[in-house]
């Protein structure tokens, strides 16, 4: 599935099943909760919290919840995250060209 793709497949869920799109501020504030729920499963899984007795992680679903968050709200803006990807890929490729190759602390 293409970015756009997964765009339009949002948005003809969210007309089919979801009523209509959450306004802005809501869902800003559920992508920082998914975003928490992303970090706790990465706290666990990767760092040193331990999980809970009966708490399943799951990483996977996790990224997803984030990504349909984004999505929508790229939705609802107008915006078109290929060309949006497509823009800052160029961006950050001319002022990091040299920056992380040079950087010491990678090596």
């Amino acid at each position: 599935m293409t970015i756009k793709e997964a765009q339009t497949t949002v948005d003809q869920w969210i007309k089919e099943y979801g009523v209509r799109y959450f306004d802005i501020k809501t869902n800003m504030i559920v992508l920082t909760e998914e975003v928490g729920e992303l970090a706790k499963v990465i706290a666990r899984q990767y760092g040193e919290q331990s999980t809970k007795q009966g708490e399943e992680l799951n990483l996977s679903e996790e990224i997803a919840d984030v990504m349909w968050v984004l999505l929508c709200i790229a939705n609802q803006t107008g915006i078109d995250l290929t060309e949006a990807l497509q823009q800052n890929l160029i961006k950050k490729t001319k002022r990091d060209n040299k920056r992380h190759i040079n950087n010491t602390k990678l090596l």
